[in-house]
């Protein structure tokens, strides 16, 4: 059970220790994983103009996340992947849902960052909308040194 792990990462303090997690949850019962970075191009288009240098930035950024922790992975001896998403619009959720599906994965495990109140009603939870649409049992990671917004 739970031969295919994937985790959606941003970076985060959060996100990394989702990342741990699930790293050392895959090398005790020989999963494999997947890291995954979503890079939504429509958050870089404001009015009329659409910064395409923001984009490649934010593909970079995605991409040394990802070698990152392809490397951690390797150091552990945890077999699997990393893939950059680029997606124009769709909701995060989808998007980490499709990816489970196309690959085969029978567990996300992702960080949350456990807003609550006014925060959460202004940033949204990136996490229960993943929750919400996948696939899959979710396991989310909470970060107790992480300061609440």
């Amino acid at each position: 059970m739970f031969k295919k792990i994937l985790v959606p990462t941003d970076g985060s303090d959060t996100s990394k220790k989702a990342v741990a997690t699930a790293l050392e949850f895959a090398l005790e019962r020989k999963s494999q994983v997947r890291l995954i970075h979503a890079v939504d191009e429509l958050a870089y288009v404001s009015g009329y103009e659409y910064s395409g240098e923001m984009v490649d930035y934010a593909r970079q950024y995605g991409s040394k996340i990802l070698a990152e922790g392809l490397e951690c992975m390797k150091s552990m001896g945890v077999e699997g992947d990393t893939k950059l998403i680029d997606f124009a619009g769709a909701r995060l959720g989808d998007t980490v849902a499709d990816e489970a599906l196309s690959w085969g994965a029978d567990l996300i495990v992702l960080g949350t960052h456990g807003r609550r109140g006014i925060g959460r009603f202004l940033l949204g939870s990136g996490a229960e909308q993943v929750t919400r649409l996948a696939p899959v049992p979710v396991l989310m990671i909470r970060n107790p040194e992480a300061t609440e917004s």
